[in-house]
Order: structure tokens, then sequence, then C-alpha cells
């Protein structure tokens, strides 16, 4: 969802190593003063996707909206990069509300790991053996047997990332739905994959799990040699995500439709 902000005043800046990142920052701190995260009435992230995705991830459970600034390579969650009047941005912005995946996986000592994830919670094989996977869809096996080199679950915000590279569904920001892709699916030939409710609670059991070894990713935290893994939409926790009007996430997510 997209509403307006309260007034913003202090603001949180982090950026990425880079020379170019670090030097924005330098300028917007002499310019508009450095608050601790704590403090701050707003993160703003500076760098590309990827410093924003750990931004996302770090300050997740702070409450706090963040924005972001490009000032890296790609920039699909980000907002141009401007030096002058930051802080009559941040109080026009909007923001957009997401939910981060939850993922609990099992590995083949029987060791529970929990991540969460902002894009996707994937599986791939980790031999040159093509994994086997049984899912499960809150409880009730849907499908017996994937042979496939994997398999993710997506947000609606991590939908147009690895989802759309894998040909999954795209979808849009404010709709209630994860899409349930394979990665190079060998059988079931036509099956493509599935969009569920985002209420939905899914299961990969990983069949030879010995002589067919799996890893689960979320977003970045790896668990290897899985034998099992759980995957839901974690509504307990909101993401408060800023963008300049007229450029938020759903009509970026709607442009990549269009090829834009």
């Amino acid at each position: 969802m997209n509403r307006p902000l309260e007034r913003l005043k202090s603001i949180a800046f982090v950026a990425s190593p880079t020379p170019e990142a670090r030097a924005a920052c330098t300028e917007l701190e002499r310019k508009y003063g450095n608050t601790a995260p704590d403090k701050a009435d707003v993160i703003v992230a500076l760098g590309g996707d990827g410093l924003m995705l750990q931004t996302l991830h770090k300050f997740m459970t702070s409450g706090k909206p963040i924005y972001g600034m490009h000032r890296g390579t790609v920039g699909f969650l980000l907002n141009e990069f401007k030096l002058d009047n930051l802080v009559e941005r941040l109080n026009a912005a909007h923001i957009t509300i997401i939910h981060p995946l939850i993922m609990r996986a099992r590995d083949a000592q029987g060791c529970m790991h929990e991540h969460r994830a902002i894009n996707e919670v994937s599986m791939f094989r980790q031999s040159a053996q093509a994994a086997h996977l049984r899912v499960l869809i809150d409880g009730r096996e849907r499908l017996a047997e994937l042979v496939a080199d994997g398999m993710l679950v997506a947000t609606p915000a991590g939908s147009t990332a690895y989802n759309l590279s894998v040909q999954g569904p795209i979808i849009p920001i404010n709709a209630p739905l994860l899409a349930l892709t394979p990665i190079s699916p060998f059988r079931p030939r036509r099956w493509h994959g599935a969009l569920l409710p985002n209420k939905a609670s899914v299961t990969i059991e990983i069949l030879e799990a010995d002589k067919r070894p799996v890893a689960a990713v979320a977003d970045h935290d790896e668990v290897r040699s899985v034998v099992s893994v759980d995957v839901a939409m974690d509504h307990a926790i909101s993401i408060n995500m800023l963008f300049d009007p007229g450029h938020n996430l759903d009509e970026r997510i709607l442009g990549e439709q269009f090829g834009f």
C-alpha cells in the first residue's frame, strides 16, 4: 500500500563502500548532518540494489522508513540521486509496505535454520545431478516430484529479480500473492510454476537428499544439504520503503511488464 508520510527531520545515512557512494554520503552528511540510525526519523541508503537489500535486512524490524538513492549499478529499488532538497523529497515521498519471507530449513544433521528474505527463498542442486523435490502447499501435496535445478518462492517485491530471470511471473506490489517458480525444470515438462495466496505455507521436501544434495538460500543466507524447507510470508514484519511520487515500486513493477 502507499500512503503519505508524517514529517521527517533527522536522517541516518548508510552507503556502500564504492567511491561514488562514499563521496555522495560525505556531501549529504555535510549538508544535512548524520543522525544515529536508532535516533533518526528515516534511513537513507546510497548505493545499488545490493546495498538497499542489505539495508532493508538490517533495519527490517526497526519500523523506520527507508529511502534509497542510486549510487551503484542496478537501481530498481532506488530513487534518483540528487544532492538538493532531500528533506522536501523525503516528506513528499510515499511508503510502499512490504513483508519478508521466513525460511525454516532443516539440514541433514537435523538442525533447524531460520532466515528471512525480501526477494526470494531459493533451492538449488549442489551436485551435477538434478534435484528431486516434493511440493506441499498448506500441508497438502501438490507436486509429488519435480526434477529440476531447483525452485524458488518470490515476493511481489522480488518477482522482478531472480524470479523473472527464470521466467517466473511479475506480481504487482499490492497483490496478495507469492510466486512458486521452478529453475530449469526437466519433469514435469509442462509445469511452469504457480501463483499462491500470500498466506500460504510452502513446504519443499528434498527426495534422495544424500544422493542429490540441495542448498536453500534466503536472499543471501545459505543453508547447505537441506532435507526440508518451509517458506511463508512473515506478516508480523512490515518494511516501509520510500519512493518519490510517480516513481514508486508498483509503478516500476508495472513498467517491467512492458519492457521499460
